[in-house]
């Protein structure tokens, strides 16, 4: 009768094929954990937020905006547009200005006669670069962000209607 049982040989060749299958399914496990955390903080992260945010208010303030016009800065630093205090008003009298300071983009609310700022919000953080355009009747926004470990580009287009 045979002895019954594995020889060395058998169980060697075992584990080194069970370290092989365990290394790859790790492996695999963790590339998914990796790419998994990559996804979510480009969906989540604050420059999602920033870009919604900028994209939101450039769009709303730019919409209701007298379709006269808008002062553009001449390096594209700023935007200035006019619109109307209320739905009764008979001229334009107050005006929204759009301007990057200091790694952030904020919007000076103000009155035009006298002139007059009544107040100012920031709207974005994480802001690398900032350029306003004026491409036929419509305002750009091309807007940079970044916060070290990934760098997201937004433009936003309006055209002013009032």
């Amino acid at each position: 009768m045979a002895p019954r049982g594995f020889t060395l040989t058998e169980l060697m060749i075992t584990t080194v094929l069970m370290v092989i299958v365990v290394s790859a399914v790790g492996v695999v496990l963790f590339d998914s954990q990796r790419g998994w955390n990559f996804m979510y903080n480009r969906v989540y992260s604050d420059l999602v937020a920033d870009s919604y945010a900028a994209r939101k208010k450039f769009d709303a303030v730019m919409r209701k905006a007298s379709a006269g016009g808008f002062l553009l800065g001449d390096d594209g630093s700023w935007i200035e547009a006019y619109y109307y205090a209320g739905a009764d008003s008979a001229v334009i009298d107050r005006y929204a200005r759009f301007s990057e300071a200091d790694g952030s983009v904020s919007v000076e609310y103000g009155q035009l006669a006298p002139r007059a700022t009544l107040s100012v919000e920031t709207v974005c953080g994480n802001v690398s670069d900032c350029v306003f355009k004026q491409v036929g009747r419509s305002a750009q926004m091309i807007l940079t962000l970044s916060d070290g470990t990934q760098t997201k580009t937004v433009v936003s287009s309006a055209v002013t209607h009032n």
